[in-house]
Order: C-alpha cells, then sequence, then structure tokens
C-alpha cells in the first residue's frame, strides 16, 4: 500500500500542487518571467510523471485521481488570476477576458457535477477522461504559456484566437463528455450482462 502511494509520479504531482501557490503569488505580484518559468516547470513535471508511471509501471489508483486534480487547480488558478484587473500590465487583449475564465471553470464544474450525480444515482466509478477532454486540458495549458509569453513580451496580437480556441474547446469537450460517460456506463452494464 504504501509503495503505491509514495512513487515517482504521485511525487512529482505533489511538488506540481506545490508549485500551484508559488505561480500564483509570482503572477499576483507581477513577475510574469518568473511566472512562466514556474509554470513551465509544472508543466514537465506533468509530462514526465504521466511517462514514468506508463514506463516504468508506477500507475496507481492515488495517481490517477490527483493527476487531474493538480491539472484543474493550476488551471483555475491561472485563468482566475490572469483574468483579475491590475495583475498583468493592461495592454491590447488582456487581462484574458472573463467569458473565457467562466468557459474554461464552467466546463469543470459541467464534468463534476455530472459525474457526482451519476455516481450517486448509480454508483458508477469508471469515469475516465476523453479525448476531447485531454486536448481540452493541453490546449489550456499551451494557452497560459502564450498568455504568459504574451505578458513577458508585450506581443500580444494571437491571443484573440487562442481565447476563441479554448472557449469552443472547453464547450465541445463538456458536451462531449456527457456522451462519452454514457457509453462507458453502457459498457459497463454489457459486461455484467
Amino acid at each position: 500500500m504504501y509503495s503505491n502511494i509514495l512513487t515517482i509520479p504521485n511525487l512529482l504531482t505533489l511538488i506540481r500542487m506545490a508549485l500551484i501557490p508559488v505561480f500564483a503569488s509570482l503572477l499576483f505580484y507581477g513577475y510574469s518571467g518568473l511566472a512562466l518559468f514556474v509554470f513551465i516547470v509544472a508543466g514537465i513535471s506533468d509530462g514526465v510523471d504521466g511517462f514514468i508511471a506508463r514506463r516504468f509501471n508506477q500507475e496507481s489508483e492515488l495517481g490517477t485521481i490527483i493527476d487531474p486534480i493538480a491539472d484543474k487547480l493550476l488551471m483555475t488558478v491561472a485563468f482566475v488570476i490572469l483574468t483579475l484587473p491590475n495583475v498583468l500590465q493592461p495592454t491590447h487583449h488582456l487581462p484574458v477576458p472573463f467569458w473565457v475564465t467562466a468557459a474554461v471553470i464552467g466546463r469543470d464544474i459541467l464534468i463534476v457535477t455530472v459525474a457526482g450525480a451519476i455516481n450517486i444515482m448509480t454508483g458508477f466509478r469508471g469515469f475516465r477522461p476523453s479525448w476531447l477532454g485531454k486536448l481540452s486540458t493541453t490546449v489550456q495549458v499551451l494557452a497560459v504559456g502564450l498568455i504568459l509569453l504574451a505578458a513577458v513580451s508585450d506581443y500580444t496580437a494571437y491571443l484573440p484566437t487562442v481565447y476563441t480556441i479554448v472557449v469552443v474547446l472547453a464547450a465541445a469537450s463538456g458536451c462531449h463528455y456527457i456522451f462519452f460517460v454514457a457509453r462507458l456506463m453502457g459498457e459497463e452494464d454489457a459486461k455484467q450482462s
């Protein structure tokens, strides 16, 4: 039991979670360059922990729970802070428009609410991310990196395109997840029959 909890991938995920308040503080107090560096380190740790878990057979139930939580916490904190006025130097297309942050957080609330309701009503626990959800999360990570890069470089012309892609994928993946879970439940019912 202990060895399934203290794996290298789980430790990397916990380190990533510990970097969230560091990232948030740096961003809030105007250190956009350092915040970008911490964000890149957190992003790399996410890729490395997944690789190690698969390559060295260190996948664990705890890891499957805390890894997406770490991702969601980082994305939520990043978008909320990047939306606040007077955090980034106000320029054309910055701070991040509220509708972008609302779409990102709204998608996650929708998914958690649907999963929780289904679990309470049916006891189904076989939830896993859809390919569109993974794509949406990846795009959100890249978007935060590009937003921070724009804040550091003062080149913001590409940001409306980034915002549009983030919102479209958030909406599409949120809706898609409902049908994806319905299919997973159907597959589980077929196995039990």
